[in-house]
């Protein structure tokens, strides 16, 4: 699909041509600059969809050096073609992209030698309710969503504390009611907490946004790849969530980093009467910027049969499915219990305060979560560790439809 056409899908997507965020840029170029110009920045999962965009988005600003670790080798190659390609890298820029796991001794050897940092950024996580199929997946998520970045902070640390650390989250982090979200919900505990994370006095801010439109393994991107390998297109009925477009969200990551107080989340200041959209109309409008006419269907196998009969009168198969997986939201909220949003000096943007939880509590969550990775020979289900979760994050309540993401094109 072409450039534009793409551009066409994100405005229905977001329910606006350009960027939100665009006036708060503008208004706080300087404070960004300030923040970034001639530092030495690290970003930790930097070839995703935001950490990329955002990244992008940061080298106008003249950093002295940019180190960006990711394990997705692809990833990192298209990351330097592109702003390359793009003019965003002089001569005088320390630019190294390294294909490490971030969280395992090999990177911090590298942090040691290359360090210390100015600023850091953090995206690196697994970020997909679908990955929480069983005990393992479930520690998996944990040990990246937290422990990693637990260790990776006590190693920034020790090489000397930056004097700014960003870490995304996620919307789903409020209230939440899937591991993903409960693991980025203990992230931000760690991350403002102190006696966990001993960054001293280094400001520390997050920010939970919604989803990324057409952002890589999101719902709507699959939507391209259906078409390509001439399978139905899936799409959840009464279901409406909020949009943001890539460099849209790459906006809100910078201003949470350089504009928004410390020990504060950024979010979006968004309502639902206008800004939640249902996402049967953007597959129907999909597949009409694809040249197809919707056909509709209930039914998988019928869906998955139809596609050469409709392709051939100008219709493709869109498959509507009932929202009866786990962990799901009717829709997305921002703020979660005993937390309030404030203003913050943003026009787009509010703040939510973070203040931490009880260290001696937060440390043994964690430390009985490490023992059962490390440990593989200690029995562990997901209940199980719902339960210790839920002793740092109380407001944690699963959410059980009876059938897993994986059950679904």
């Amino acid at each position: 699909m072409c450039g534009s056409v793409t551009v066409d899908l994100v405005t229905l997507a977001t329910g606006h041509k350009g960027s939100r965020y665009a006036a708060d840029m503008t208004r706080h170029a300087g404070t960004i600059r300030e923040a970034v110009a001639g530092k030495r920045v690290l970003v930790i999962g930097g070839a995703g969809s935001i950490g990329s965009a955002t990244m992008r988005a940061l080298l106008p600003f003249a950093p002295s050096a940019v180190h960006v670790v990711d394990q997705d080798e692809n990833g990192l190659a298209e990351l330097v073609r592109d702003v390359r390609s793009a003019g965003l890298t002089p001569p005088a820029l320390d630019l190294r992209l390294l294909p490490l796991d971030y969280g395992a001794p090999v990177a911090h050897r590298f942090i040691s030698d290359a360090g210390p940092y100015d600023v850091a950024l953090h995206f690196a996580a697994l970020k997909h309710v679908r990955s929480e199929k069983d005990p393992a997946s479930v520690l998996q998520m944990l040990d990246t969503n937290v422990l990693k970045q637990v260790r990776l902070m006590t190693w920034l640390a020790a090489a000397g504390p930056p004097a700014r650390y960003f870490a995304v989250s996620t919307d789903k982090a409020a209230n939440p009611v899937n591991f993903m979200g409960a693991s980025k919900r203990l992230m931000e505990h760690a991350l403002f907490t102190d006696a966990v994370t001993p960054l001293g006095t280094a400001m520390r801010t997050s920010a939970r946004f919604a989803n990324v439109a057409f952002s890589a393994g999101s719902l709507l991107e699959s939507w391209g790849e259906r078409l390509r390998k001439r399978q139905p297109v899936a799409v959840p009925r009464d279901t409406r969530r909020y949009f943001v477009s890539v460099e849209e969200a790459a906006e809100i990551c910078l201003l949470a980093l350089a504009a928004v107080p410390d020990r504060h989340l950024a979010i979006p200041l968004m309502r639902a009467e206008s800004d939640l959209h249902e996402l049967v109309p953007i597959a129907e409008a999909f597949v009409k910027a694809a040249g197809f006419r919707a056909a509709w269907f209930d039914d998988e196998p019928e869906a998955r049969g139809a596609v050469e009969r409709e392709s051939a009168r100008g219709a493709w198969p869109v498959l509507r499915t009932s929202r009866d997986t786990d962990g799901e939201k009717a829709q997305e909220e921002f703020v979660g219990a005993g937390e309030t949003a404030i203003d913050i000096g943003l026009q787009a943007l509010r703040g939510v305060e973070q203040r931490g939880v009880d260290a001696s509590t937060l440390q043994a969550v964690l430390d009985e979560l490490g023992l059962w990775i490390a440990q593989p020979r200690i029995r562990a289900d997901k209940d199980a560790i719902g339960e210790v979760i839920a002793r740092a994050v109380p407001e944690f309540r699963p959410a059980r439809g009876g059938k897993g993401l994986d059950d679904r094109m």
